[in-house]
């Protein structure tokens, strides 16, 4: 999995720091995006063909990450 992670970058001159795959200007939240409206692996590297099927499962494997958070605290403004 760690082979995974390190496809996503982030780059402040790259869609403004937002994670990235591979230093391209295909930001994560994109992919997730796209697997979440039902698109398959294949159909996103049609219409994206400079993607890897490793890079959507870093993706995946990104946002996995994210969601291991020991605790979540609502902050009132």
């Amino acid at each position: 999995m760690e082979t995974l992670i390190n496809r996503i970058t982030i780059n402040p001159d790259i869609c403004h720091g937002k994670p990235t795959i591979r230093n391209m200007r295909y930001p994560v939240e994109l992919i997730l995006d796209l697997l979440s409206s039902g698109m398959t692996y294949r159909e996103i590297i049609e219409d994206y063909p400079a993607l890897e099927d490793d890079d959507i499962k870093a993706c995946l494997a990104f946002a996995s990450r994210l969601t291991k958070v020991k605790s979540i605290h609502k902050i009132v403004a």
